[in-house]
Parts: structure tokens; sequence; C-alpha cells
């Protein structure tokens, strides 16, 4: 046998293995195909595919089966918000009535406000930053200003101010919620629109140590507490606390304020 036939011997011999591995395969699969619900197809469709996990599941197509298998809810998406919510409810024969947008929130006024107990050089991240006595900030409560949110934001939403806080954007945040996940002190929260008032403040801290750690820190004074018409302030463990069911915004808590901790939004 020569040199030829063994080549043209070999090549069909792998050619005809090549086929007929070929041919098992297409059987498997098409006998232990697993056959999926159309709609789940029709809502991943729908979805904006960022993949995020924000709704709490592994990403969009898991988000979707759980939809279909009533272990998710329409609205579940907050990167799609109501629009993809209302059509997914379309789909699966359900009404959905548009609620008011949240947002994040920062919690504090420290950054360039609080003193800084050390100089910190390491990781830029907040967790980092807190492995170390509690941060290198004066107020343990407070933001550490180091961007952990900032990279937790899929969307490029947030950023860090010179004044070493975070700041939101309005025009580009999806209210995914992955920031408020990933702070490490609480410091953002969600807040709705129609809630004006907030204490930007988070220290259980005496009045005393706040004062030598922060110029705008909650003192635990109760003037606000004592100020308020519809008593929707309270003072808890040395931290004024506003009920927003019954804040009606008018701004004598923030007037009254010696520390200037209150904060009432919309107003320049």
């Amino acid at each position: 046998m020569n040199l030829n036939t063994l080549l043209i011997q070999s090549v069909a011999i792998l050619g005809g293995l090549g086929l007929a591995v070929g041919v098992m395969l297409i059987v498997a699969s098409r006998k232990f195909k697993v056959e999926t619900n159309p709609l789940v197809d029709e809502i991943m469709s729908i979805l904006p595919g960022a993949n995020c996990g924000a709704c709490g599941y592994a990403g969009c197509s898991d988000f979707a089966q759980r939809v279909v298998d009533d272990d998710a809810p329409i609205d579940g998406c907050p990167v799609g918000g109501f629009d993809v919510a209302k059509q997914i409810g379309g789909l699966m024969g359900q009404e959905l009535t548009e609620g008011e947008r949240e947002y994040p929130f920062v919690l504090c006024n420290g950054g360039v406000n609080c003193i800084d107990r050390f100089e910190y050089v390491g990781m830029e991240d907040c967790k980092a930053v807190m492995m170390l006595s509690d941060g290198e900030k004066g107020c343990n409560f407070g933001c550490m200003g180091r961007g952990t949110c900032v990279r937790a934001c899929p969307f490029g939403a947030i950023s860090i101010g010179e004044d070493k806080l975070p700041h939101i954007n309005k025009n580009i945040c999806t209210s995914c919620g992955l920031c408020i996940s990933a702070c490490p002190n609480g410091i953002l929260v969600f807040a709705k629109e129609s809630e004006r008032v907030y204490i930007k403040c988070r220290s259980h801290d005496k009045g005393k140590d706040v004062k030598a750690a922060c110029t705008v820190g909650c003192i635990a004074c109760k003037i606000c507490e004592k100020n308020c018409p519809v008593q929707a302030i309270t003072v808890t463990d040395f931290l004024a606390e506003i009920d927003q069911s019954k804040c009606t915004a008018c701004g004598i808590c923030v007037e009254k304020c010696p520390q200037h901790t209150i904060e009432l939004r919309g107003v320049p």
C-alpha cells in the first residue's frame, strides 16, 4: 500500500467518524431538548438585557423564567422601570399602576466637613478603609468617600465630588439599588421625590464627640424635635429621625438646626 492510498483511507475514516459524531449530536440534541415556555423568550425580548442582577436573580433570562413561574414580580426589573414592567404585565395578563420613582439618597454631609484621623494609603475601597480602625474619618458612621458605590453602579450614575461625597445623576440612574447594597456604612438609601426633608447624618455618637469630628453632624440637641409643628421628628439613640408620613416640608427644622444637618431638598 503506497503513501497516497494510506492517506486517502485515513482521511475517509476520519471523515466518517466526524459524520457519525455529528449525526449522534443532532439526534441527542433533539431527544434531550428542553422545551421552554415561549413567554420566557417574549419577556427576554422586552427586558433591557443589562444582566446586572439588580432584580435579585442571576440575569435577565433567569428573571424572565421566574416571572413566568410566578416567582418574581412583573415590575422586578429596576433598569427597565415602569415601561418594561407594563409590557411584561400585558403578556402576563396583569395590570400595573405606576408608582412614585425612588432614587438613592446620601444620608451624610460629612466628607470634607469631617476630620481625618489618619492618612490612609491603600486600596481605594470603603470596605478596605474600614478594616483599619473603622476607617480614617473622625466619624465611624459617615461616608468614607472611597468610591465603592461608584464601582458598584453598572451605569456610571455615581461620582465622588470635591466634597468627597457620592453624587447621583438621576438622568442616568436606574434605581437598581446596587450602590445601596455595596455601601458598607448604609449611607445610601432609597428616597422618594416627595420626601423632601432628610437628616443628613448617621452618627449615634454623643453630641460632644460628633462636634469634635464633624462640623455638620447631628448632636441630638432636640431643637428640631421641639420645633416641629407636626411631631414628625424624634431623637433616638443620639440621632434625629424624620417620619416621612407626617412631615409637611415646612422647613422649620432646617432653619432651627444649629449644625445645619437637616436638608430641605429642592431648595437652592
